[in-house]
């Protein structure tokens, strides 16, 4: 969702065209979609970020033959596309939360040969990702949560496994911890954030 109200949709795979670098924008108060500038590299499985300059990253992915590690900035004033720090680990299946410092944490997915622990930053100021705190568990196809508190939530998800664990992520200490687990393991769940500040999965 962009600042201006609109809808930008980005990659992806097609049911007769195969892998994507095309992204559209939907206008709501029309109901019509336009094209727009295509990604720099095509890909799916990746994670798209409102940044808080109204700009937004998309990260990682595959192209169907490797993960990829690339990053992008969108750009609505202009309609384009520019590449931006690359991640420390190709990944796809990830996460990635934009926190109250306005930083992005990507969180797991899977890389080249297996599932990941690692964590990384992006900071919009300088364009480049860092090293934070890796997850206790290994994880894919989670759930990740920013919480009124300014931690972030990552909730099962999987890895060779279906998995029922929770961690939350503290921004401040660059660190993870683990909380109470779901009473039933899942991937691909969804994960909504309630008024009253618990988390409905």
């Amino acid at each position: 969702l962009l600042p201006s109200g609109n809808v930008l949709v980005a990659g992806g795979i097609g049911g007769s065209t195969g892998l994507l670098a095309s992204a559209e924008v939907y206008h709501p108060t029309s109901g019509t979609w336009t094209t727009t500038r295509s990604l720099g590299t095509a890909r799916y499985s990746h994670t798209a970020t409102l940044l808080p300059n109204g700009k937004v990253l998309v990260a990682g992915g595959s192209n169907t033959n490797s993960n990829l590690a690339s990053a992008e900035l969108y750009d609505p004033a202009s309609g384009t596309w520019t590449a931006t720090g690359t991640l420390g680990t190709a990944r796809q299946y990830h996460t990635a939360s934009l926190l109250p410092n306005g930083k992005v944490l990507v969180a797991g997915g899977v890389g080249d040969s297996s599932y990941l622990t690692s964590a990384e930053l992006y900071d919009p100021a300088t364009r480049l990702w860092t090293a934070t705190g890796s997850l206790g568990t290994a994880r894919a196809v989670h759930t990740a949560t920013l919480l009124p508190s300014g931690q972030v939530l990552v909730a099962a998800g999987y890895d060779n496994s279906y998995l029922g664990s929770a961690e939350l992520y503290d921004p401040a200490s660059g660190t993870w911890r683990t909380t109470g687990s779901l009473i039933i393991a899942r991937e691909a769940q969804t994960a909504t954030l309630l008024p009253n500040g618990k988390l409905l999965v």
